[in-house]
């Protein structure tokens, strides 16, 4: 009966669903399997649960804490560049990682920029490996996110309400009190709790800056038992302790975002009368562009004389980079797209629920199933890089769903019909209708994949042997053989790689929508 009164057919996406289920499900249950043989939680797994909560909590406050006035002075004040500057606030959450670190390095770091001014005045340097660095390195990548929340939910508040508030004569201080107020205690809750997970599952941020025992976080210990003891039993229980960790943290994030806004207005552009302090939001502007992009411009001044220092590694790197996120792509396209189908249909729910685990596991949980599913049959760093591709297309899904199914409704709700009355086959719906109008959304999801896969440095290092290196898995070896300028070249590399690759992808989807 469904298959005569939809355009597509649902049943490719559900076996997509059910084998993204399997795999996630089947990973965990693996995990889970082998923890029971664990003999439970020393000293060091208890010490990294708390750095990890503490980190966690620590990055998730000072992020949304700095993220208000910044998200405000965007709301009140309109100035040359403006957008500019909002849409740079995304640059971070396809920015690799490890680029990221080098960047807040250069910047932050012993030898770094402030450490030379505080030097000129006679101060101490810097020290940025630690908690300090951590929660630093989690802010960077985090305010922008919080930011973006924030202001969006303040554009939200109808024009209205501040016309009402000027025309009653209130002040600065009272707008904030009657209108922003309740909108940031609706809003915080959600921001804190999205924020607090992510930090949770923290691996490349904790590798690099942890600096020792006393700053490990669980995945970072996960990794520890792979590489170090080849403890599967510790590993497995570290997994399940952090899958419980980060669905707890994911439902809390779940709940606190639900709400009651202050409804709907007119769509009338905003507009302040209460004035406000124009210099003290100039400086959070300020501030906030400086912090972000300081780190960025000190890739590529350090990147830019590091090229030539490269060794001949990094190009192999780069390549088996560019194959692994190209595989991850493909592998992505083909599970989201008749995944985002079946949604469309409106009748399989349950194809999106699938969807959307890999956000409630960790890449190194499901690595550290996978791992101990492969082993007894194969060796397991035989198959790192088709391991690693699968699980970052896997990770990227729930991002490239959020993409395509609106786009997927929108289509089979305005030519479904059409399609149905004139017996057009559902291939050719498929590839004469849906696809060419999807196309802006299928390449900006696909330059989304590439961008994450390209500087991903997760399940790699758990598979890896030391002939076989990502680039950024090679970034990370040249920091630990303090090989500092070779892997600024190599971090500059890296981010031209990554941030064309979603260049040119959703390129190809703006130029198509444009004839």
């Amino acid at each position: 009966m469904v298959e005569r009164t939809q355009p597509v057919s649902p049943w490719p996406g559900v076996g997509a669903a059910a084998l993204v289920a399997a795999l996630i499900l089947g990973t965990l249950a693996a995990v889970a399997l082998r923890a029971d043989a664990a003999g439970g939680f020393g000293p060091a797994d208890w010490a990294a649960l708390r750095f990890t909560l503490v980190q966690a909590v620590l990055s998730a406050l000072f992020s949304a804490a700095l993220a208000v006035p910044v998200a405000r002075a965007l709301a009140r004040r309109r100035f040359p560049g403006r957008r500019v500057l909002i849409a740079l606030l995304g640059a971070p959450f396809i920015l690799p990682v490890i680029v990221a670190i080098l960047g807040l390095l250069q910047v932050f770091g012993r030898a770094g920029w402030i450490s030379e001014i505080l030097g000129f005045f006679g101060l101490p340097p810097m020290r940025i490996y630690g908690l300090h660095g951590v929660v630093l390195a989690h802010v960077f990548f985090n305010l922008p996110l919080a930011t973006r929340l924030i202001l969006q939910a303040w554009q939200e508040i109808p024009a209205e309400r501040f016309r009402l508030a000027a025309q009653l004569g209130c002040d600065g201080m009272a707008m904030f009190r009657l209108i922003e107020l309740p909108m940031l205690r609706r809003i915080l809750p959600g921001v804190l709790a999205v924020i607090f997970a992510i930090c949770l599952t923290s691996f490349a941020v904790a590798l690099t800056l942890g600096g020792g025992p006393r700053a490990t976080t669980i995945e970072l210990a996960i990794y520890q038992s792979f590489t170090y003891e080849f403890d599967l039993g510790r590993a497995a229980l570290l997994s399940a302790l952090q899958l419980a960790l980060t669905a707890a943290a994911a439902l809390a994030a779940l709940k606190f975002s639900r709400g009651d806004g202050f409804g709907a207005g007119l769509d009338r552009a905003i507009r302040r009368w209460d004035g406000g302090a124009p210099v003290l939001d100039t400086f959070w502007i300020l501030a906030a562009a400086a912090f972000l992009l300081l780190p960025l411009a000190a890739v590529v001044i350090s990147g830019i004389s590091g090229l030539f220092e490269m060794p001949l590694q990094v190009f192999r790197a780069a390549l088996t980079s560019v194959l692994v996120a190209a595989a991850s792509t493909a592998v992505l396209l083909m599970l989201a797209l008749p995944m985002a189908m079946a949604v469309a249909t409106g009748r399989y729910g349950i194809v999106e629920l699938s969807g959307i685990l890999g956000l409630a596991a960790s890449p190194l949980v499901i690595g550290t199933g996978l791992f101990i599913l492969i082993r007894p049959v194969a060796n397991p760093t035989a198959l790192a890089l088709p391991v690693t591709a699968l699980v970052n297309a896997v990770m990227a899904l729930p991002f490239a769903l959020r993409i395509l199914v609106p786009a997927a409704r929108d289509v089979v709700t305005r030519h479904g019909r059409l399609a149905l009355s004139l017996d057009m086959g559902k291939n050719t719906f498929f590839t004469r209708i849906l696809l060419p109008r999807m196309r802006p959304q299928i390449h900006f999801a696909a330059g989304l994949a590439a961008a994450l896969s390209m500087g991903d440095l997760g399940v790699i290092a758990l598979f890896a042997d030391p002939q076989i290196a990502t680039l950024p898995l090679q970034i990370y070896r040249l920091m630990g053989a303090y090989q500092m300028q070779a892997a600024a070249g190599a971090a500059l590399l890296l981010l031209v790689l990554s941030m064309g690759a979603f260049w040119l992808l959703d390129r190809g989807g703006r130029l198509h929508a444009e004839t």
